[in-house]
């Protein structure tokens, strides 16, 4: 059965500091499984990665996992998700969990997940895209970025357009929930040949 909607899910391949994190991993992948979606991922095992792909799975949700070779090692390539995917590279990856989403969401992680995120904001931005965008600011963890986003604008690098283009909060639910309204009955493709 073809799943409800397709979610990117960008987050840690650590656990992070405050437990607040893994349940929100938790919560979002039980979201995703309860309201009949499938979660898209880098397909790792270990950190929020793993509790967020362990949640989805248990949740019912069709889990689509894409890891790079050099990677499958590194993270334990979670082998039990719905869909596995080994590719040769990081733009092979990221291209493949872009064109299997409808939506994409953040939730708190490392350096890998701001870059994942800042692409996705970015193709948007350009036009690559229509899909919506979230950042879910568990625990405040992204008031800092939020805070210098708005500097940004401030100082005429950015503007409020780009800025709307994200649906930003707290609780999983709701930014899910928003995330689903928004993509609607057609979820809008990309063209991955203008990148």
């Amino acid at each position: 059965m073809k799943p409800a909607f397709s979610i990117c899910v960008y987050c840690g391949s650590r656990p992070g500091a405050d437990p607040r994190f893994a349940q929100v991993a938790v919560e979002v992948g039980r979201w995703i499984g309860e309201h009949g979606g499938q979660l898209v991922y880098g397909g790792g095992n270990n950190g929020l990665m793993g509790v967020l792909a362990g949640a989805a799975l248990a949740a019912g949700a069709r889990v689509v996992g894409v890891i790079p070779h050099a990677m499958v090692e590194r993270e334990w390539a979670r082998r039990d998700c719905t869909e596995l995917h080994i590719v040769d590279n990081m733009h092979q990856r990221k291209g493949m969990m872009a064109e299997r989403a409808d939506a994409f969401l953040a939730l708190p992680g490392g350096i890998g997940t701001f870059e994942e995120f800042f692409e996705a904001w970015t193709w948007r931005h350009v036009g690559f895209h229509e899909k919506p965008i979230g950042l879910l600011d568990t625990g405040g963890y992204y008031q800092s970025l939020l805070s210098f986003l708005r500097e940004g604008v401030q100082q005429g690098f950015m503007d409020d357009r780009q800025m709307k283009m994200l649906t930003v909060g707290a609780e999983p639910g709701v930014v899910l929930a928003k995330l689903v309204e928004e993509v609607g009955p057609n979820p809008r493709r990309m063209d991955l040949s203008q990148i």
